[in-house]
């Protein structure tokens, strides 16, 4: 099982998260941002991942750090359990409509972070979640788990129908990415690393 523990402490942060990207989208999330908790659990269950997550941060503050922060320790989560990559297709590419919203998340496991981020989304709140967190999470997990992100909403209007998009697109293409084809030895690459 390709299974990963992270754990990550800082003055503004307390984050624990268990991966198994093997697994059947099973989640227990628990970050103190409710939007950002559903969101989660809409990532792994549309991924077919495994993930329990805690966060504890400084939400006094607002919702900034302990977003990036899961982010980040996702990331390398996602890393580690991936190990050596090999078999792995690498790539994924999906389209999600929501209502009137239409994402694309195309990502390749290159070790190579990047992000490409086309999201008309207006600066606003949903529930206890800023919007903008969603750039900032998503250049968090594109930089720690290596993956080149891109991510387009090519039309919506609805920030929550948006946002959830994304997350579902996201899902759906690390999971494609992360399956395993057993006509590829070692890794897709000519280099012989990804």
């Amino acid at each position: 099982m390709r299974t990963a523990t992270v754990a990550r402490n800082t003055a503004e942060t307390a984050i624990t998260a268990a991966v198994n990207i093997d697994g059947t989208g099973q989640a227990d999330i628990v970050t103190g941002i409710g939007f950002f908790d559903h969101m989660l659990n809409l990532w792994t269950r549309h991924g077919l991942f495994d993930l329990t997550l805690t966060v504890q941060g400084d939400l006094e503050v607002d919702g900034h750090h302990s977003v990036e922060d899961a982010g980040i320790v996702l990331g390398q989560a996602l890393l580690k359990a991936l190990g050596d990559k090999a078999g792995i297709k690498r790539y994924g590419t999906v389209f999600v409509p929501m209502d009137e919203t239409l994402a694309m998340v195309s990502l390749d496991i290159s070790g190579r972070p990047y992000l490409v981020y086309e999201v008309a989304l207006p600066p606003v709140r949903i529930g206890e979640f800023d919007s903008e967190l969603l750039e900032e999470f998503l250049r968090a997990l594109a930089v720690h788990a290596g993956l080149t992100l891109h991510v387009r909403v090519l039309y919506g209007k609805n920030a929550h129908h948006i946002v959830e998009a994304v997350f579902k697109a996201l899902g759906r293409a690390l999971g494609e990415a992360t399956r395993k084809d057993e006509r590829i030895v070692g890794v897709m690459s000519t280099k012989g690393m990804l």
